[in-house]
């Protein structure tokens, strides 16, 4: 592999074992062209959406209520 550099990110992704869309904030390598590179343990039994860089603090998702 290319030179990496450990990034930070926010994947959001649905578990397709409950098919809930979940997040979680993860260290993966970045590579020159800046491509982050997810291993494939991570991947398992998921449909990556979107990665976002650095944390992300969600507010509410789908189908999640907003408190007052």
């Amino acid at each position: 592999m290319e030179n990496s550099t450990p990034t930070k990110v926010t994947i959001f992704y649905y578990d397709l074992t409950t098919l809930a869309l979940m997040h979680s904030v993860e260290t993966f390598p970045r590579i020159g062209n800046g491509r982050v590179i997810i291993s494939d343990e991570f991947k398992k039994n998921k449909s990556i959406i979107q990665v976002c860089e650095g944390e992300v603090i969600v507010l509410n998702k789908v189908g999640d209520r907003v408190n007052d």
